[in-house]
């Protein structure tokens, strides 16, 4: 099951993984939960996005603090990972420039390479953002677009969105002023432009220019919009690492993003057990193993030897940075919101698991099973485990079931539980911490009994699909709970469930394929 109500409700970006953890399909959205759950809602799709919709498994999230940034993140995890139903296309527009040409009515222009005469502005990472600039100023600006002059002014003029310098509408002098403008925003000076403009505004209004006040009005708003953050697009030679963390209950939860020249191109996951020194443990291990960035951005400060280690291992100078405002504070700010999104969603479900069963501890590790077969045949079960609230594939497991004749589901659930528990008590291996039995207070039962006889006391619950009901061992039969179908607890559950039911079909249908495939 598709955890959709963890999804954040914020700007960034989804990737969807296929049940090899293979991001299949990565995507933006200005509310990434209302564009995630579109995809699995009833209306008809489009068989490319049903396909799609079939092999999603998971889904992880990256936030970001505006549209812009998602959509500039987005290109670049996409020509990083190459998904198999993103768009392939060898984008050609994508680290061009913005050029403002040598004439004595400039234009302003996208050019490939820097070899015309002019003023160029760049390189752009992201196509889209280039376009929307590109357009935003012309428009703002009154530029003309048209590479010769024309007899008559063409419809642009018309429309108001070109003063016509082509028929004397405006001057050279009066136009090489708004050019001007132009040069201050691509040069990230706009806070200079405003400031002019809004003293043109004045001047305008004193002198009761009204109109030609409102024109400068709507320039100002153009400028404003244009002046919204970019922060993962800021121009830089350089590549900066941020890192943020958080402990709850002795664990750290921490994330790293990658910024590669401004642009964020990764986000890494973290999780351990809070020791002394923990933060420079982290980074001299990390480091041990990862190139070192010219800039560390931290949320708190480190020791001198830390310091020096990253300087040793870079072979070079490194920045460590622990930013109290601005953007680099921003950053480090965003980087604990995708903490709270992803790695600490799970943790608030799990407690609130903990404390709708009444367990004394947090099930940090969950085992699920699930019987299938088709008319009592090929007969398997699955088991999944979820480590932190999230799958660990790596300790799926799958049986056919030996003992069995016919329709069994009861039975079924023994042999498979035994085999399993079993086997990890005769190995010493790890036990879970909870474990779920997908069916009613039979199989419930029949798990309860076998861990009885195997002299195990780890909590077993059951959860029946018809009702959605949560059976637990009782006396002299189980109890039912029924929770909210709201309560991030039993969505936890069902989630599980569901990925328990996955497997085992999945299984079964490979074993009817393989025994028809013999009989052929």
């Amino acid at each position: 099951m598709i955890d959709l109500a963890s999804i954040p409700d914020q700007p960034g970006c989804y990737l969807f993984k296929d049940k090899k953890n293979v991001i299949i399909y990565i995507g933006k959205a200005r509310s990434l939960k209302k564009r995630v759950r579109s995809y699995f809602s009833p209306k008809e799709r489009d068989p490319k996005t049903e396909k799609l919709v079939e092999h999603i498994q998971t889904i992880d999230t990256m936030i970001t603090d505006t549209e812009v940034e998602a959509l500039i993140l987005e290109n670049t995890l996409i020509k990083r990972h190459q998904p198999k139903y993103n768009i392939n296309l060898k984008d050609a527009k994508n680290y061009a420039y913005l050029r403002v040409t040598d004439d004595e009515f400039p234009r302003l222009t996208v050019a490939r390479r820097r070899t015309d005469r002019g003023e160029y502005f760049g390189p752009f990472v992201s196509a889209a953002a280039r376009d929307y600039v590109l357009t935003a100023l012309n428009k703002a600006f009154r530029l003309r677009t048209c590479r010769r002059f024309q007899k008559k002014p063409c419809l642009r003029y018309h429309i108001k969105l070109c003063d016509a310098p082509c028929i004397g509408g405006i001057d050279a002098d009066n136009y090489r002023n708004r050019v001007s403008g132009v040069r201050l925003i691509l040069k990230g000076r706009a806070d200079a432009l405003l400031d002019r403009l809004n003293i043109e505004m004045r001047q305008f209004s004193e002198q009761l220019q009204f109109e030609q006040a409102i024109e400068i009005r709507n320039r100002i708003a153009a400028v404003e919009r244009l002046k919204e953050k970019q922060k993962m697009d800021r121009q830089k030679l350089f590549n900066e690492d941020v890192v943020n963390y958080v402990v709850r209950d002795g664990t750290v939860y921490l994330v790293l993003f990658n910024i590669h020249r401004g642009v964020l191109e990764n986000k890494q996951e973290f999780q351990f057990e809070e020791t002394e020194n923990f933060f420079e443990e982290f980074l001299v291990q990390y480091y041990s193993e990862h190139p070192v960035p010219k800039e560390v951005i931290l949320p708190e400060p480190v020791e001198e030897s830390v310091n020096e280690f990253l300087k040793t291992r870079r072979n070079g100078a490194v920045t460590v940075t622990i930013p109290l405002k601005g953007d680099k504070r921003k950053l480090v700010d965003l980087v604990m919101e995708n903490i709270k999104a992803g790695q600490l969603a799970d943790v608030e479900k799990l407690d609130d698991l903990r404390k709708a069963l009444d367990l004394q501890e947090t099930p940090a590790v969950i085992e699920c099973f699930d019987i299938s077969h088709l008319a009592g045949t090929a007969t398997v079960a699955s088991m999944v485990q979820f480590r932190g609230g999230a799958p660990d594939k790596s300790n799926y497991r799958r049986f056919k079931i030996k003992t069995i004749d016919g329709i069994d589901d009861v039975a079924s659930i023994a042999e498979v539980v035994r085999r399993r528990y079993a086997r990890l008590m005769e190995e010493g291996d790890e036990l879970p911490d909870l474990i779920v039995i997908d069916g009613g207070a039979g199989q419930l039962n029949a798990a309860l009994s076998v861990l009885r006889d195997l002299g195990l006391g780890i909590p077993v619950i059951s959860i029946a699909k018809k009702f959605e009901e949560i059976h637990v061992p009782g006396t002299p039969s189980p109890t039912v709970l029924r929770f909210s179908h709201k309560r991030k607890g039993l969505q936890l559950i069902q989630r599980i469930r569901d990925e328990a039911h996955r497997f085992a079909i999945t299984y079964n249908r490979l074993l009817r394929k393989k025994s028809l495939l013999d009989q052929s």
